[in-house]
C-alpha cells in the first residue's frame, strides 16, 4: 500500500500531458499570443520547467492590441523552456511576417522570447510576393520584420505574368 501511495503522490508526478491545447498571452489586458497544439506534454523539476509539442505547434503573435495575428511560427516539434524564455522548433519549421506576407523555411529554430530574436544555423528559404532567397543561416526579430540571412546561396526575382 505505502509504493501505491508514492506512485499517485502529487509530488512525485512531475509531468502532465494534455490534447487540444489552447494558450494565451496577454499584457495589461490586450493579446499577444495563441498557441494551438494537439498534444502538450509538461515536465517540471527543480533544475527547469518545459512545454513539450511533440506532434507540432502553431503560435500567433499580436501586436499593439490588434484583433488579427501579424505573424505565425509553426513546426512539427516544439519545446518551450520556459525558465529561459526559449522556444526551440524542429522539423519544417515556418515563420511568417503576415503583414508583408514573407515566408521563412527551415528545419530548426530557436526562438529567444526574452530578447525577442529567432535564428538558426539550418539552410532557410525565404519567399516574398516579389523574390525568393536562399541562405546558410539567419537572425532575425520575432515577427520577422528585419533580419540577417549568412551565406546567401541565391536570389531569384519573381514577376508576374
Amino acid at each position: 500500500m505505502e509504493k501505491v501511495k508514492q506512485f499517485i503522490d502529487n509530488d512525485t508526478i512531475n509531468g502532465l500531458m494534455a490534447y487540444d491545447v489552447v494558450i494565451e498571452r496577454s499584457d495589461s489586458g490586450m493579446l499577444i499570443a495563441r498557441l494551438t497544439a494537439p498534444v502538450m506534454r509538461t515536465v517540471d523539476d527543480k533544475d527547469s520547467a518545459m512545454l513539450e509539442f511533440p506532434k507540432g505547434f502553431v503560435a500567433y503573435m499580436f501586436e499593439n492590441g490588434e484583433t488579427s495575428p501579424t505573424s505565425m511560427i509553426s513546426g512539427d516539434y516544439g519545446v518551450n523552456y520556459q525558465k529561459k524564455e526559449m522556444v526551440i522548433a524542429k522539423n519544417n519549421v515556418v515563420v511568417k511576417n503576415l503583414k508583408t506576407q514573407e515566408v521563412l523555411e527551415t528545419e530548426r529554430l530557436f526562438w529567444n522570447q526574452k530578447r525577442k530574436k529567432i535564428y538558426t544555423g539550418c539552410l532557410v528559404k525565404i519567399s516574398s510576393p516579389d523574390k525568393l532567397i536562399f541562405g546558410d543561416s539567419l537572425t532575425a526579430k520575432e515577427d520577422f520584420s528585419h533580419r540577417e540571412i549568412f551565406g546567401i546561396r541565391a536570389t531569384i526575382e519573381i514577376e508576374d505574368e
